[in-house]
């Protein structure tokens, strides 16, 4: 048996996604909560494999839980299910630690196949976020070329995002990776060009064309 948590601040969502789960023959919902703090508690009580977590919540919101029990129970897959799609939110959930990423839009057959995926291991994305991530690949990912100064194609990329005014959380999200790690890529990157600001920075991408 499946062993769900259900993590939703609307008690009608979490009756549903409950009496949903409850018809599935292989799935046992051990619990439920409206926020995550709550949710930590049930956990610590009673294991689970699989959380279906909402992202927006009072009192501990969806990212900051799943960073917690990323870290607490790393044998417990999150299965995210929200009504945002927006690549900050995919991006902040992913980075926390989530297995997978569904809309509110998703059927009871999509539900029910994602936690079977998270159960064993695999990841399930939304057909809407799975584009999202495409495009975010595509970006980060442009054609190999030869950068001056010694720079990376990742600290030539960040430069050019600061270029187009982008902070470090922006720079973060579109590219799918922590803001300490594009701290870090700043900084080797300002010391490689000689920047001492953003305004630096700014006039180097656009002198040398990175953008």
């Amino acid at each position: 048996m499946i062993r769900v948590l259900v993590v939703d601040d609307q008690q009608l969502m979490r009756e549903g996604l409950v009496a949903l789960l409850d018809m599935l023959d292989d799935v046992e919902v051990v619990g439920n909560a409206g926020n995550g703090r709550d949710a930590l508690a049930r956990l610590a009580e009673t294991p689970a494999d699989v959380v279906l977590m909402d992202l927006r919540m009072p009192v501990l919101d969806g990212v900051d839980t799943t960073k917690q029990i990323s870290a607490r129970y790393p044998e417990t897959a999150v299965l995210v299910l929200t009504t945002y799609d927006d690549d900050s939110s995919i991006a902040a959930a992913l980075q926390a630690g989530a297995r997978g990423y569904l809309t509110k839009d998703a059927g009871r057959v999509e539900i029910a196949a994602a936690v079977r995926s998270a159960a064993a291991g695999q990841s399930t994305f939304d057909p809407a976020v799975s584009a999202r991530l495409v495009a975010a690949l595509s970006r980060a990912e442009p054609a190999k070329r030869e950068l001056p100064d010694g720079l990376t194609e990742r600290e030539g990329q960040i430069l050019a995002l600061i270029g187009r005014g982008l902070s470090n959380a922006e720079i973060a999200a579109q590219l799918f990776i922590g803001q300490a790690t594009v701290k870090t890529h700043i900084n080797n990157a300002f010391a490689k060009i000689g920047a001492r600001n953003r305004a630096d920075a700014t006039r180097y991408a656009y002198d040398h064309d990175l953008s």
